[in-house]
């Protein structure tokens, strides 16, 4: 067995590196392993299953712990999924009678039944996978990417009723007591606020996402992921959500890989299943194409659309799973499950190389559209306004607000803060800050900042490196010739900002130092006088 583990971990490394040496994302590789291992016959890992259950169960949870339910009330994801899912529908049926009757010999035969079922798997995209393309760009707050991640919990809650209505299986009527759920989690919160930051808190969301959420709604004939999921939201106006889901990120991405290697070990293709899974992979563009109309539609900008769209193409797990209730009630052949796993590895491929191509790209097709009105447009899609400000902090968190402060109340510069948490931004302006909603990896955000001849500084403080990075590329591309300062976590992200031409890239972690010992060295000197009190320069240098 161990010698089994050590094939399984060389060939899923050697492949994901191997796709980094490409500049593609790794899950590709990890994809691609998953093929070779099952082409080597290698013998079945059973426990590849059990890691990626649980990596799928601890995203939905960290999902569900940043989620903002509200999302889900508006027109935008409700009414684009129920529309597109329909659309998909009757448009990949079309495509696949189409391609029966051109003789297609998978496809030859199959009752409307059949295709309308494989239309509809094909309509799902992938929670995983978007997830984690968002959190590598650090744009899950984004507004596309909340659209999209309320497109994706809508779709799973569809996928759970079909599995529900077609299983023949109804829920236990057991099911009844998750309405105890509610004044369980009250009482779990208390006990959570007493657990500290370390290791505890972190077994503390293990439990969570696997007992009261996976393991009590299997127990009721209830899909497991969706109570992480449930039990994730119920939990997530919690002072410490955020440092939860931050201290499960690594792990929840190590358990992936099991997901995505084993999509790849599912089987192998021969020639006319290749053909079929390419037939599926034409239809992509489409899919994101009807997202992007419908979003425009709904008065978002085409850049907001095209994002969430490009997000959205790819196939789903769930249509996996639809596919198995479709062999198991004798409406599909088993090979259809080959078929489909096929089709989902190649839409990662595909999906994967189209959003790692970057958001200049995306601009470039949306200035080639037609001219939106800014005033129809979505309150959150119109241009912020910098006013007279010196400094633009880009990333309201705990660094860029302690910057923020110490800039205005020790410099006396005239800052304004930006951040794409809607929520955040209200309690910033609550507390007296000057905020404005923008993303500044937006191209238009930083033309509308190059209006604003005052300003003169831009401070990148964003938590994710990508994220600074794509800031970085719209700003210079938008002409801004002012000051840019960056934050980073690690000494190569640092030199990376440095060798873009950043004046000012700061480690956080040695810029926490560097404080602490200017604050002790600073009260040393006072002889035996007495501190003064903490001001609120001291409280936000802390909070960096």
């Amino acid at each position: 067995m161990t010698e089994v583990i050590a094939v399984y971990l060389v060939v899923t490394f050697g492949l994901g590196g191997l796709a980094m040496a490409l500049r593609l994302p790794p899950l590709v590789g990890f994809l691609a392993a998953g093929f070779v291992l099952n082409a080597m016959n290698v013998e079945d890992l059973p426990q590849l299953d059990v890691l990626a259950d649980l990596g799928v169960t601890l995203l939905l949870f960290a999902i569900g712990l940043k989620l903002d339910v509200r999302i889900l009330l508006r027109r935008e994801v409700w009414l684009t999924t129920s529309v597109h899912m329909v659309i998909s529908v009757v448009l990949g049926s079309i495509a696949m009678w189409v391609a029966a009757v051109a003789g297609m010999a998978m496809l030859a035969g199959q009752s409307v039944q059949t295709i309308a079922l494989l239309a509809f798997a094909l309509s799902f995209s992938s929670t995983v996978f978007v997830v984690k393309i968002l959190e590598e760009r650090g744009e899950s707050h984004s507004l596309y990417g909340r659209i999209a991640i309320g497109i994706l919990v809508m779709q799973d809650i569809v996928a759970v009723v079909f599995l529900t209505v077609s299983g023949g299986h109804p829920p236990s009527p057991w099911a009844l007591t998750l309405i105890a759920l509610w004044p369980l989690t009250q009482v779990l919160r208390k006990i959570w606020g007493r657990l500290g930051h370390g290791e505890m808190q972190s077994l503390f969301g293990i439990v969570m996402a696997l007992v009261p959420g996976y393991a009590w709604f299997t127990a009721v004939g209830l899909k497991g992921d969706l109570g992480a999921l449930i039990v994730g939201v119920l939990l997530a106006s919690h002072p410490a959500s955020s440092e939860l889901a931050r201290s499960l990120f690594h792990l929840k991405e190590l358990l992936l890989v099991a997901f995505f290697v084993s999509i790849g070990l599912t089987g192998l293709p021969d020639l006319p299943t290749i053909g079929v899974a390419l037939l599926m992979v034409l239809l992509l563009p489409f899919k994101a194409a009807w997202y992007v109309a419908l979003l425009s539609m709904l008065k978002l900008r085409y850049r907001t659309a095209i994002l969430a769209g490009l997000g959205l193409m790819n196939y789903s797990e769930f249509g996996l799973i639809v596919v198995s209730v479709g062999v198991t009630t004798g409406l599909l052949a088993e090979a259809w499950l080959v078929e489909m796993s096929i089709a989902v590895a190649l839409s990662f491929v595909v999906s994967a190389l189209v959003n790692g191509r970057g958001h200049l790209m995306v601009e470039k097709i949306a200035t080639r559209l037609p001219a939106q009105d800014e005033r129809t447009l979505h309150p959150e899609e119109r241009p912020g306004d910098a006013g007279d400000a010196e400094v633009v902090v880009i990333g309201m968190g705990r660094v860029g607000f302690a910057a923020y402060q110490r800039l205005t109340d020790h410099y006396g510069l005239r800052v304004v803060g930006v951040d794409y948490d809607g929520p955040r931004i209200g309690r910033l302006a609550d507390a007296g800050l000057r905020v404005i909603e923008g993303d500044a990896t937006d191209l238009d955000f930083w033309h509308q900042l190059r209006h604003s001849d005052s300003v003169r500084i831009a401070v990148l403080a964003m938590p994710r490196h990508g994220a600074n990075v794509t800031a970085l590329e719209c700003l210079r591309e938008s002409g801004f010739s002012g000051r840019v300062a960056a934050v980073a976590r690690y000494d190569d992200e640092v030199q990376w900002a440095k060798d873009h031409g950043v004046g000012i890239a700061f480690n956080v972690y040695a810029g926490a130092g560097l404080e602490l010992a200017d604050q002790v060295a600073g009260d040393g000197d006072r002889g035996d006088e007495p501190p003064d009190p903490p001001t609120t320069e001291r409280r936000s240098g802390e909070n960096s």
